[in-house]
């Protein structure tokens, strides 16, 4: 009866912190929405290819966010000084996709000087090659895993124009992606099959893609 007792306090104590939590969340997600919006208007973006309003494109792309939760991002590409829209549009696919693949070899990259340099200093060419051949090919598997949430477009002055695609990756798909590329980038690496098991436990973590070109 007292464990009841205890666990109905806990409880008690805790359901209020989680609301209020919720509630700041709520907040914050309403006040980053508005914020959205209106830098959409003022730099003159419009919905592209499709008859709802930027809105609720906004808000249905924040939803499905809000639904993967944590196995769910964001990456955005963009296109510009184009006159073809469909040109434009395929721009800005591959630099979404262009973006995703070398964040996930960086991510590779990085765990792999940080964790085998002391067994790798002679294998830096051979990882460099590795490192290559990954982002390649995780920009060739990633294109079939993204899904596209929303585009939007303006006019430049000078008659040409700018678009920005906005995609959502679903976590568990992005590492099957990874990890397709990364056993295929593999067979001509001799480094990255010496410490396959490392570099696999690499490619397999979950990790948040930038939306930058940086």
């Amino acid at each position: 009866m007292k464990k009841i007792i205890t666990i109905l306090l806990m409880l008690a104590m805790v359901m209020p912190m989680a609301v209020a939590q919720n509630k700041l969340l709520e907040k914050a997600q309403k006040k980053e929405y508005k914020a959205k919006i209106k830098e959409f208007k003022k730099e003159g973006w419009k919905l592209y290819g499709s008859s709802r309003t930027i809105e609720v494109a906004l808000l249905t792309h924040y939803d499905k966010l809000r639904q993967l939760g944590e196995n769910g991002y964001e990456v955005m590409g963009e296109a510009s000084s184009f006159k073809s829209k469909n040109v434009g549009k395929q721009m800005s696919i591959n630099n979404a996709c262009n973006i995703y693949s070398r964040n996930a070899g960086s991510h590779v990259k990085g765990r792999v000087v940080s964790d085998l340099a002391g067994d790798a200093n002679n294998t830096d060419a051979e990882f460099e090659h590795f490192y290559a051949a990954y982002e390649t090919l995780v920009e060739k598997e990633i294109k079939g895993e993204m899904q596209e949430s929303f585009s939007v477009i303006k006019d430049n002055k000078d008659g040409t124009f700018s678009m920005q695609t906005f995609f959502i990756i679903n976590e568990d798909a992005a590492v099957k992606a990874r990890i397709r590329a990364m056993e295929n980038a593999m067979k001509e690496s001799e480094a990255a099959q010496k410490y396959a098991k490392k570099v696999s436990d690499f490619v397999r973590e979950g990790f948040e893609a930038e939306n930058n070109n940086e």
